[in-house]
């Protein structure tokens, strides 16, 4: 039976009239094929342009790359052998020894392809963190938390300053300044031909669908359900039990990202099972909030300035 973990929902202390269970993404990267569905079905969706030229990166089988503005979902593809692979299961097994899940002997250690090669594929998306530093650093109020307890950029609000795109820690808002089609919160609002230019994209979880009660638009397309929609809470105990699953059949790589709370960003509304260390899939091993030193930086600041003026006061009564 699903346990459900303490709730860790952003949303509380927005003051919705009419808050809403916090609503995220569960990818299970063990099971993701690489289709690329969930990047098209965003694309659709929102009506995002195309991404480049659609040739195949020298890098990787990709022809994106990365989240972008025009890009919400990236499917990502590493190519693995037989050595990155042990490295994986041994880093996997000392994460053990700090509180996940037990993992039973296995004598087969074949990986899942072949024995020679993996493919380790992932869907990316914005995070929507507990503490969001792009919500935390918009100077117009352009970002919202919603009753949702996801993050949404109000682009009719965005003056394109950028400084959302510093303050995220893991490189998702972007803006483009070749414009893309709005995004109204109803679909039914959004005229078919309005273009917005300079403005901060990223994923919205489907604020519009979230709206209709329907399930975002990448989740609802997954063919292998790799992609999982619903509660938060929800979603991290079916992580960790899916954890514990893996580790029993000896995947002793396995593990989650964006579903420890005491994190620099306070956990993540999208979490993930990954197959090896975050770095590997582009993602920061250490997230934190831009804005999480600031008390202490405002306490030095007043330190030195207290200094400063105390300094002056004793310059000029000496000068006297």
């Amino acid at each position: 039976m699903t346990q459900l973990v303490e709730s860790t929902d952003p949303g509380d202390d927005v003051g919705w009239p009419d808050p809403k269970p916090r609503k995220g993404f569960f990818t299970d990267t063990s099971i993701c094929i690489g289709c690329k569905a969930c990047e098209v079905a965003c694309k659709e969706w929102n009506r995002n342009p195309r991404d480049g030229d659609l040739e195949i990166l020298g890098s990787s089988y990709d022809n994106t790359g990365q989240l972008g503005a025009s890009t919400w979902r990236h499917v990502a593809f590493v190519e693995q052998g037989p050595d990155r692979i042990e490295q994986a299961r041994e880093s996997g097994r000392a994460l053990v020894s700090l509180g996940m899940p037990s993992v039973a002997e296995r004598v087969d250690t074949t990986p899942p392809d072949t024995p020679e090669f993996r493919w380790l594929m992932a869907s990316d998306v914005c995070k929507h963190c507990t503490h969001a530093g792009c919500l935390d650093v918009c100077p117009t109020g352009a970002l919202f938390r919603t009753e949702f307890g996801t993050v949404v950029v109000q682009q009719d609000v965005c003056n394109g300053c950028g400084t959302c795109v510093a303050g995220c820690p893991f490189g998702v808002v972007e803006r483009r300044s070749d414009g893309t089609y709005a995004t109204p919160a109803k679909r039914s609002e959004r005229p078919e031909h309005e273009f917005v230019t300079g403005v901060a994209q990223k994923c919205t979880l489907c604020y519009d669908r979230l709206l209709e009660n329907q399930t975002p638009a990448c989740a609802q397309t997954c063919p292998t359900t790799s992609i999982k929609f619903g509660d938060h809470d929800h979603l991290v105990a079916q992580a960790r039990e899916r954890v514990a699953a893996l580790h029993a059949d000896g995947m002793t790589e396995a593990r989650l990202y964006g579903a420890n709370e005491h994190d620099g960003v306070g956990g993540t509304g999208s979490v993930f099972l990954l197959l090896d260390e975050p770095e590997v899939y582009g993602l920061p091993p250490d997230p934190r909030v831009c804005t999480a030193d600031l008390m202490t930086m405002f306490k030095r600041a007043g330190v030195a300035a207290a200094g400063m003026f105390a300094a002056g006061a004793v310059a000029f009564w000496r000068a006297r």
